[in-house]
């Protein structure tokens, strides 16, 4: 099996994004649903993939026509409307991501710098919710209209992604030749916690996301990426069907399967990443839309719904699996920026001191070094 879907079907899938995205250019779950900017950002990329590149667009200059000064988007917004104000650091740094993505398909340097300030801002809001461990703040909540509370925990998944999007700014500040320095030590910082003080962020360790997302986001590979897929593949992964989305519920979703699927092409286990690709196939409607997810015992799908962000990580997946695009090393990672240098580390914690007692440095995976 070397082909799960055609290009045909591909675009098929794309177009179904399409017609849910709304006038302004936002994409929600479905129609009616909330738009967050994650989600809608990588739909953006599935319509790259998909040759909708129109359609992508007009769902970029969304974004950045909703960006807030500080550098951030509400997380919910339904038909234009606000409803949930807070801003979430691994939401809002996916820009970064997307845009590098829209550079590897359509090596369009126009567009990457009219989309820089709107990068460089959500970046910056970013970094400045690290925590001292080195993970990254969760969400700044808003009160009357401004910033308010910082929820003072962090998520394994949203850290990693935010890894991966730091990767993909300072390649982006690569390009326009305007170094971030802050970035890069925010990254040094943030791929140490989630190679070595995973036990320090908030405990979500029932969802299957908190498992493969250190691998997905690029901070864990090699060895210790097939080691830690391997710890609880038997408790989320079901044969033929696709992988669970909490280990507590007989639920497979398509999303969560094809961002395993990804992170096992990114580590180069292509033939359980194909199977795997393949087994959710079941979610595909004749349009080409895709069910969010199926509980098997009832034998019925649920949400009763198709979500853009389900066919939007199908598309990545395959593409990832075909090597269609130009994009689509977008995980793999081998056109970002390389993995950080572990400077200035603020956790405090023993494995982190040279055996000499001095502060020193690390690169990322590497023998220590002192300065």
């Amino acid at each position: 099996m070397t082909q799960v879907l055609t290009r045909a079907q591909v675009e098929q899938t794309a177009a179904t994004i399409a017609a849910m995205q709304e006038p302004s250019g936002a994409i929600p779950w479905t129609p009616g649903e909330h738009t967050d900017v994650w989600n809608h950002l990588e739909s953006a990329m599935a319509l790259m993939v998909g040759g909708e590149r129109e359609a992508a667009e007009r769902a970029f200059a969304w974004a950045v026509s909703t960006q807030r000064p500080d550098g951030s988007w509400p997380m919910k917004i339904v038909a234009g409307e606000v409803e949930d104000h807070s801003g979430e650091t691994n939401m809002s740094a996916y820009v970064a991501v997307a845009t590098w993505h829209h550079w590897l398909t359509a090596r369009d340097e126009g567009f990457v710098r009219r989309m820089w300030p709107t990068v460089r801002r959500a970046l910056d809001f970013v970094v400045s919710l690290q925590l001292p461990f080195g993970g990254v703040a969760w969400s700044q909540e808003w009160h009357d209209g401004a910033p308010a509370r910082v929820n003072e925990q962090a998520l394994l998944a949203g850290s990693s992604s935010i890894y991966h999007s730091l990767r993909a700014g300072v390649a982006l500040a690569e390009l326009v030749d305007e170094p971030q320095v802050e970035w890069e030590l925010a990254g040094g910082r943030l791929g140490h916690a989630l190679r070595e003080h995973r036990d320090l962020f908030l405990d979500k360790s029932t969802f299957s996301m908190d498992w493969y997302y250190p691998v997905l986001g690029g901070a864990v590979r090699g060895p210790a990426a097939h080691a830690l897929l391997a710890e609880r593949w038997d408790t989320f992964v079901e044969p033929g069907l696709g992988i669970r989305c909490v280990s507590t519920n007989p639920w497979v979703t398509g999303a969560e399967t094809c961002e395993l699927v990804l992170a096992l092409d990114a580590i180069g286990d292509r033939e359980r990443a194909l199977r795997l690709l393949a087994d959710m196939q079941h979610l595909r409607t004749d349009e080409g839309s895709y069910w969010t997810g199926y509980v098997w015992p009832d034998e019925v799908h649920w949400p009763v719904e198709q979500t853009t962000y389900t066919a939007a990580a199908v598309i990545l997946a395959v593409d990832a699996l075909a090597d269609g695009t130009p994009g689509a090393d977008i995980m793999r990672g081998t056109t970002l920026a390389p993995d950080f240098a572990e400077i200035g580390l603020r956790c405090g914690c023993l494995p982190c001191l040279p055996e000499d007692g001095s502060v020193g440095d690390r690169v990322a995976g590497g023998p220590r070094r002192t300065t």
